[in-house]
């Protein structure tokens, strides 16, 4: 697991939310709700999972998350944010399904029904409701409670919804449009939070049926209730104005302002962006700053941009033409509320983040330098040797600066002097090397030498920077045990490793140079190697020039489909017969000396 994702996770919140898994290159490659963030997002990284999951979280290089008030406003806005992104690992809600409303037809004679668009046609619109279930029972409850008409198409002859007492039968009977306004208010009034008188009348009916012992009658009753219960839970995230509007929050703390706005478009919050930087001035006279440079330049304004209580947005809304609200209350209340509580929690992730980071670096070289009784080694360069049997010896230093790399100054040694796999003459040549440019180019000491290795290798290197270059240099060796892990800590000739703590900030570190000068040398020896093996066995072979060279391993691939080839395979490129014989004579002699 990357370390900043493991950092991230211990800061997520114990709140509803939706969060969205993002690739190496930033892509969404996932969106997911969740009841309790810092639980659902934990899951991932623990435990076992089926091969998609396993899949997706291998491509998982970072995530951020949106919080919600409600598990109903995750639902809507995971909704919304899988249609924005079409997430690769999404499987539903990616088609041009939505969430159901309640929809008041706008007709002579108005019927109700379950719909999953808002269109423009003067009907009155309900919802979104995350539950269809819920929303379908509610329906069925508002038919029986007001008497609108059923069917689609009138009928000839009144039906039996007349007849109990559920229509008013506009097929025979005349219905005057102040009775269809009356029972539309009603609705508009129970689906606008109206609808405590109904439960409470449910309630008590069901109360009573069961005193009668009539327990299925009262289980529908209840079942009744929480329907409703779960169809006008509030949420925000959605709106059914179709309105484009920008919602801003802000929140400061520390010298640094986080800025966060959400894109509602068509009443629904689609996508937020995330700003975080400094700021040297007042935090509200810097968030309209931010504001007013967000619309710089930029043509496509919303219909209404929804500020914070306390801005002053009247140049701004004289500038773009859009009206600029700070509302009071209301759903757009919530979602400015929502925005500032977004940015405060963004901001104050980034800040225990910052402070992490202190803790593993300057934290850790503070450490490291009092258990090593050293001023805080600020500077350290690594080194590490690597060959293959005593082959293409090699050498790497690499340099961490307040517990950072700095990749920059990282060098790269071929071992000049040292025959055979000598590893502490190798660490003597390398070092004798290095420092003596330093004296020579006045560069700056380190405040620490590392060595790769145990005793031997410690030695050596004490040896050539006491004794020839007379520095004073603090030196530490790190070896490794059997499952080559960084075990103990040596430093200069003490006897005894030094005590360090393996789970301290300082041992990681030591832990993370080690692994990054190993994997410097590695690499380097790696490519020494695959250009000294070409060398050997092409280039010292008369009448083989660069060309040839070229040409034969384009063609073959390898030195081995070289050394299988015949003689008319080389002749079908063009090498001569005598020629050829010379190549493969000479691969097949150095292939028998190799071999034990």
């Amino acid at each position: 697991m990357r370390e900043t994702i493991h950092s991230k996770l211990q800061l997520l919140p114990n709140k509803p939310g939706v969060y969205l898994m993002k690739d190496v290159h930033g892509t969404v490659i996932y969106v997911g709700k969740a009841k309790i963030l810092k639980n659902r997002v934990r899951s991932y990284f623990s435990g076992s999972h089926d091969l998609k999951t396993e899949l997706m979280i291998s491509n998982i290089w970072d995530f951020e998350y949106i919080v919600t008030d409600t598990v109903v406003e995750a639902l809507l806005l995971e909704c919304n944010l899988i249609k924005q992104y079409t997430p690769q690992f999404n499987i539903m809600l990616r088609d041009d399904k939505s969430y159901p409303y309640i929809k008041i037809t706008n007709e002579e004679h108005p019927r109700l029904e379950i719909v999953r668009r808002v269109q423009r046609d003067k009907a009155k619109y309900f919802g979104p409701y995350p539950n269809a279930t819920s929303a379908t029972e509610t329906k069925r409850l508002l038919e029986r409670l007001y008497p609108l008409r059923k069917c689609k198409t009138l009928k000839t002859k009144v039906c039996l919804y007349y007849h109990i007492g559920q229509c008013l039968a506009p097929c025979e009977f005349s219905v005057p449009p102040s009775r269809y306004a009356e029972l539309t208010k009603e609705i508009t009034s129970f689906l606008n939070g109206g609808h405590r008188e109904v439960q409470d009348d449910l309630r008590r009916k069901m109360e009573h049926e069961a005193e009668q012992l009539q327990f299925e009658r009262a289980k529908e009753l209840r079942d009744l209730i929480a329907h409703i219960d779960r169809v006008m839970e509030q949420q925000k995230v959605t709106v059914d104005d179709r309105v484009n509007r920008d919602v801003f929050g802000f929140y400061a703390e520390k010298g640094l302002l986080c800025v966060q706005v959400f894109y509602v478009r068509n009443g629904k919050l689609i996508e937020r962006s995330v700003n975080i930087q400094p700021h040297f001035g007042d935090p509200v006279e810097d968030f309209m700053s931010y504001v007013e440079q967000f619309y710089y330049e930029e043509s496509n304004v919303p219909k209404e941009i929804l500020l914070p209580q306390g801005t002053n947005s009247e140049t701004l809304s004289d500038w773009l033409g859009a009206r600029c609200l700070h509302p009071q209350k209301g759903s757009k209340r919530q979602l400015v509320d929502l925005a500032g509580e977004n940015a405060k929690l963004a901001l104050q992730e980034r800040l225990r983040l910052m402070e992490k980071d202190m803790d593993r670096t300057l934290g850790a070289i503070n450490s490291l330098g009092e258990a090593l009784a050293i001023p805080t080694p600020r500077r350290i360069e690594a080194f590490d040797n690597s060959n293959t049997m005593g082959t293409d010896p090699v050498s790497a230093m690499v340099v961490f600066v307040d517990g950072k790399p700095l990749r920059k100054e990282y060098r790269k040694y071929k071992i000049k002097t040292v025959k055979g796999p000598d590893d502490y003459e190798s660490m003597r040549e390398v070092i004798r090397r290095r420092y003596l440019r330093v004296l020579k180019e006045k560069l700056p000491l380190p405040d620490l030498i590392v060595i790769d290795g145990g005793k031997g290798q410690l030695a050596a290197a004490l040896d050539v920077l006491e004794n020839e270059l007379d520095l004073d240099v603090p030196v530490c060796g790190l070896a490794k045990d059997d499952r080559h892990r960084t075990s103990q800590l040596f430093f200069r000739d003490e006897e005894q490793p030094v005590q360090l703590d393996r789970h301290s900030q300082a041992f990681y570190l030591l832990e993370r140079i080690q692994d990054e000068v190993h994997r410097f040398a590695i690499t380097f020896h790696r490519q020494t190697r695959q250009k000294s093996g070409f060398q050997s066995l092409l280039d010292d072979i008369p009448g083989v020039g660069p060309a040839r060279k070229k040409m034969l391993l384009k063609h073959f691939g390898s030195l081995k489909a070289i050394k299988e080839a015949t003689l008319d395979d080389l002749a079908a490129i063009g090498i001569g017969s005598k020629l050829a014989q010379v190549i493969l004579q000479t691969l097949n002699q150095t292939e028998t000396a190799q071999t034990p």
